[in-house]
């Protein structure tokens, strides 16, 4: 059958509201709370929470934290600011947590 447009897709586990494309994937090298996560370029159907600064592994960022919008479940952050300029590169990228997805055909 092939790949359609848009396919494969990432879903989120607790409800299958869709949240990101597979070409929009750019790495699966991240680490969060649950363990493995992905970043994406872009992320869809989802709602972003309050802005706050945050010491992570990497630097100093301000990032938001990402939520379902269909279910409301908690599933990583958006960097907004960072600090480091060699970290500029994650500036409005969205970090999803591999736990909180399945990857759909």
């Amino acid at each position: 059958m092939g790949e359609r447009a848009g396919y494969p897709l990432y879903s989120c586990r607790n409800c299958r509201n869709p949240v990101a494309l597979h070409h929009d994937l750019l790495s699966k090298k991240f680490m969060a709370k649950s363990g493995q996560a992905y970043m994406f370029a872009h992320a869809m159907n989802i709602v972003v929470g309050p802005k706050e600064d945050k010491q992570l592994i990497t630097g100093y960022y301000t990032i938001a934290n990402i939520f379902c919008s269909k279910c409301g479940v908690e599933m990583g952050w958006t960097y907004v600011r960072a600090f480091d300029a060699r970290e500029k590169f994650k500036e409005g990228r969205y970090i999803v947590e591999k736990a909180k997805i399945s990857k759909e055909y």
